[in-house]
């Protein structure tokens, strides 16, 4: 499989300025609301690390994120992995201003690296996660605060 196919690609377009999403993807208090609600800490800057955890059904997945790029407004992009399980990925948050809107595009690269007997692994459960993230959760973040 190729990296374009392997990689997940989650579009939206909000009505909002894209300071409003970018603050959104990138404040900490706001990320807790629609993103995960233990997320201990987190600034914008490359190198920033970061861990939380998060449980489901009998697993514990250790999320820890380390920003490796970050362009105000633009970009910010993650290296994710697991304490838990061997892989690792990047997640990528871009915005486009379009008019009065803003398209935010979310890149996932690297799930196949991680094990494929685990279900949350798979790229259904992974894709659906992100659509329910990006299209549900930050949608109405955005549209309610």
């Amino acid at each position: 499989m190729s990296d374009i196919q392997a990689s997940i690609v989650i579009e939206k377009l909000f009505n909002v300025p894209l300071t409003k999403v970018w603050i959104a993807l990138t404040e900490v208090d706001q990320m807790r609301v629609w993103f995960f609600d233990n997320i201990p800490t987190f600034e914008p800057v490359i190198g920033f690390q970061t861990q939380f955890s998060v449980s489901s059904e009998n697993r514990t997945f250790t999320h820890r994120w380390k920003l490796i790029e970050v362009i105000e407004n633009q970009k910010i992009t993650y290296h994710w992995s697991y304490k838990e399980y061997l892989g690792e990925a990047t997640v990528s948050f871009e915005l486009f201003q379009q008019d009065d809107q803003t398209l935010v595009r979310l890149t996932n690269i690297g799930l196949e690296t991680f094990p494929q007997n685990i279900p949350e692994f798979s790229r259904e459960s992974c894709k659906a996660g992100w659509k329910h993230f990006i299209e549900d959760r930050l949608h109405n973040f955005l549209t309610t605060t």
